[in-house]
C-alpha cells in the first residue's frame, strides 16, 4: 500500500517536463567524473553553476518573449548582451563607486533595444524574428562605433562580485537564484505574469477579455531588453572585460534553455525552474565534451543530438487524431 502511494505521488513529478533537465545535468556530470575518474568533481560542478547563472537569465528573457505565443522571438540577445557589456565598463571607468551607474546604464541600453524591437514589430507589421534579427545588425554596427578599442577593466569589487564563492557556489549564481524566484513570483502572481500567459494562449481572446494586449507586449519585449543587458554586464565583470562577441554563444543557448525546460513554444506556457535545470544540463554537456577532448564539430553534432533526445523524452507520448 505504502508502495503504490509512493508511485502515485511521484507521477506528477515525472510528468514534469523540467525535471528531465535535471536528470540530463546529473547524468553527464557522472558520465564525466566516470571519465575522470573523481578527479575535479567538485570543481566541475561550481564552474557549472557559475556560467549556467548567465544562461539562466537569458533564458528567462527569452522565456518571457517566447510566451507571448507562436512567433515571438528576441534573436536581438546576443548583440544587446554585446552593447551593454561596452556600456557598462564605459560607465564604470573601473571605479567601484560607478557600479551601479554602469549596471544601469546597461540595463536602460537593453530596454532601450527592447522597446524598438516593440516598435518595429507594432508599427511596420514585420514579423518578430525578422525584427529582431534585423535590430541586431543595427545594434552590432553601434556597438562597433561605440565600444572601438575600449579595453577597460571592471571595477575590482565589480569583478570579485560576479566571480567570488561562498561553500563552492558562486555568489552570482545564489543571486541569480534569488532572483529567479521573484521572476517566478512575476510570472503566476502578478498581473502582468497572467497576462502574457493568456495573451500566449489566445491573443484574441485576452483582447476581448479586456487585457492591454500590446501594452503587455511592449512591456514583455522591454523586460527582455532589460535582462540581456544586465547578463552583458555582468559577463563583462566575470570575463574582466567587454567584448562585442561575448553574447554571441547565447543565441541558441537561450532558446535551447527554454525549448528544454518545459517552456511551450506555442505559447502560454513558461516554466523557470526548467530554464535553470536546462541551463546546468547544457553548461555541463560541453563540459564534459571538453573533458573528452572532441573537437568543436563533434561538440556541436552531440549537443544536437542531445537536446533532440531530451526534448524527445520531455515530451512523453503524444496523442494522434
Amino acid at each position: 500500500m505504502t508502495g503504490s502511494r509512493i508511485k502515485l505521488l511521484a507521477q506528477p513529478l515525472f510528468s514534469q517536463p523540467w525535471l528531465w533537465s535535471f536528470v540530463g545535468a546529473v547524468s553527464v556530470w557522472i558520465a564525466a567524473i566516470t571519465y575522470t575518474g573523481g578527479y575535479g568533481a567538485g570543481g566541475m560542478v561550481s564552474a557549472t553553476i557559475a556560467l549556467a547563472a548567465f544562461s539562466a537569465i537569458v533564458g528567462i528573457a527569452q522565456m518571457f518573449v517566447v510566451t507571448l505565443g507562436p512567433g515571438n522571438v528576441d534573436l536581438s540577445l546576443p548583440a544587446n548582451i554585446g552593447l551593454a557589456s561596452a556600456v557598462a565598463m564605459k560607465v564604470m571607468g573601473g571605479d567601484d563607486s560607478m557600479i551601479a551607474a554602469g549596471l544601469a546604464a546597461a540595463i536602460a541600453s537593453g530596454v532601450g533595444i527592447g522597446l524598438a524591437n516593440y516598435l518595429l514589430i507594432r508599427l511596420l507589421r514585420i514579423p518578430p524574428i525578422i525584427a529582431t534579427l534585423s535590430a541586431s545588425f543595427v545594434i552590432q554596427s553601434i556597438g562597433i562605433s561605440y565600444g572601438r578599442g575600449l579595453q577597460v577593466k571592471p571595477p575590482p569589487g565589480f569583478a570579485a562580485a560576479t566571480s567570488d564563492q561562498v561553500g563552492g557556489i558562486s555568489l552570482l549564481a545564489i543571486a541569480a537564484v534569488a532572483f529567479s524566484v521573484l521572476i517566478g513570483l512575476l510570472l503566476h502572481r502578478t498581473a502582468f505574469g497572467r497576462s502574457v500567459a493568456a495573451i500566449g494562449q489566445n491573443a484574441r481572446a485576452a483582447r476581448l477579455a479586456g487585457l492591454p494586449v500590446e501594452r503587455v507586449r511592449l512591456m514583455t519585449y522591454a523586460l527582455s531588453g532589460a535582462l540581456g543587458g544586465l547578463c552583458g554586464a555582468l559577463l563583462a565583470g566575470y570575463f574582466r572585460g567587454s567584448s562585442l562577441d561575448i553574447g554571441n554563444e547565447y543565441l541558441l543557448t537561450s532558446i535551447a534553455v527554454v525549448v528544454i525546460g518545459g517552456t511551450s513554444v506555442a505559447g502560454g506556457k513558461a516554466n523557470v525552474t526548467g530554464v535553470w535545470g536546462a541551463s546546468l544540463f547544457l553548461v555541463m554537456l560541453l563540459t564534459m565534451l571538453n573533458t573528452f577532448g572532441v573537437s568543436a564539430g563533434v561538440r556541436l553534432l552531440v549537443t544536437g543530438l542531445v537536446i533532440i533526445a531530451v526534448i524527445v523524452a520531455a515530451g512523453g507520448p503524444r496523442n494522434t487524431r
